[in-house]
């Protein structure tokens, strides 16, 4: 099978750096108009100057995912430019947080405005676009944070367990039309956002002894997600979402496989 997005028109929000980037410059590597937001002008400069170094088709646009006339405008500037959205990846987001008797209300609000309120406003602008082409597909990011928080994550574990029930609303309500709506669930994947390739040694074997993959994910596993469930080989999967988490605590205490590997490969040796 040969997934072809080729000629297809995406916007991915939150595409100046990190995942969102690289999920963008996938996109448009693979054939696809890739439309890129993001609230920070001077990253989105540096996306552009990628896409026009390898010839790739797309645009840029500063927007704020909490601003609904900005959205609105951009959508419709996509819309005129380019005639239609197939594709919308919301992967804005933020991840601050704190435990609750000290949790800062700017925080909360923070998460919920972006996470959540930016991914429904998003799907609210490009939604009757794909109604009435009869065609779309609509990811949005959720967490691993949505399955199993941590400490101190009730804000971020909150807004993105509200993208998920979201998403299966969403769902429903455009599967007349041949839109479908899913959302994803990274783990271990480091970011500048959450540093996991910059803990101590010690601390980093805590947080791979949690998974059953037992290695730090990569921007490819997300982007290649990404492009599968934007192609047509995805049209029947609609109202989910994926854990791309390598296995996080998919079984009690999964460092005990490895364990009993080394064990059983040095009775081998």
């Amino acid at each position: 099978m040969i997934i072809d997005l080729r000629g297809k028109v995406a916007i991915v929000t939150g595409a100046g750096r990190g995942i969102g980037r690289h999920i963008a410059m996938t996109l448009a590597q693979e054939g696809v108009v890739t439309i890129g937001t993001d609230i920070r002008a001077e990253l989105l400069g540096d996306l552009g100057h990628a896409f026009a170094e390898q010839q790739l088709s797309g645009a840029q646009f500063v927007c704020d995912v909490r601003d609904a006339k900005q959205i609105a405008e951009v959508v419709e500037e996509v819309r005129s430019r380019f005639g239609r959205i197939d594709i919308l990846v919301n992967n804005a987001g933020v991840a601050s947080g704190g435990i609750v008797e000290e949790l800062k209300e700017e925080i909360w609000d923070a998460n919920m405005d972006i996470n959540m309120k930016g991914t429904f406003l998003m799907c609210q602008a490009v939604a009757p676009i794909m109604r009435e082409q009869r065609s779309g597909r609509i990811l949005n990011a959720a967490s691993f944070a949505a399955i199993v928080p941590s400490y101190g994550s009730a804000a971020y574990a909150s807004s993105k367990a509200a993208v998920k029930q979201f998403t299966r609303v969403l769902a429903g309500e455009l599967g007349p039309y041949n839109v479908t709506a899913n959302c994803y669930s990274p783990g271990m994947i480091p970011t500048e956002m959450n540093h996991f390739a910059e803990q101590t040694e010690e601390r980093q074997n805590r947080l791979l002894d949690t998974l059953t993959l037992r290695r730090w994910g990569n921007k490819d596993d997300i982007a290649n997600l990404i492009c599968f469930l934007a192609s047509d080989l995805a049209g029947y999967i609609t109202g989910t979402m994926i854990d791309i988490s390598g296995g996080k605590l998919a079984t009690q205490m999964p460092a005990t496989a490895y364990e009993a590997a080394a064990r059983k490969e040095s009775l081998l040796s």
